[in-house]
């Protein structure tokens, strides 16, 4: 998968998020979806130098140690790190990970979220 350029990452890893991003914020900031594709896929995953597991574990540990108001973000990256091989088990170790720098409410809200993707 590293080999795609970004516009095509994102469709395999988060199907529509341009259509997506498009009908929410368009008509407010139009070209948007083009930026956020751009940068986050083009600019960041599709770069060589890590997997795109390691990129995954170190954006999952980013997102839990903000805490509960990226649970959105922190939502699609646990889908896409599991689509890029992931499992449930190495994303609750890092969510954990992050307990130490984000702290307990922080990673115990992220593995809420890591649970109800489980559950769907």
């Amino acid at each position: 998968m590293t080999t795609m350029n970004g516009a095509q990452l994102a469709d395999d890893l988060n199907p529509g998020v341009r259509a997506v991003l498009e009908e929410r914020y368009g008509h407010l900031l139009p070209g948007m979806a083009d930026t956020v594709i751009d940068m986050a896929y083009e600019r960041f995953y599709a770069r060589p130098g890590l997997d795109l597991k390691s990129r995954y574990i170190a954006t999952i540990a980013a997102l839990s140690a903000m805490g509960a108001q990226t649970a959105p973000q922190l939502r699609i990256n646990i889908q896409a790190g599991l689509k890029v091989g992931l499992n449930e088990m190495e994303i609750a170790e890092v969510i954990w990970q992050m307990a130490l720098y984000g702290g307990l409410p922080a990673a115990i809200n992220a593995l809420n979220t890591l649970r109800s993707i489980n559950d769907e």
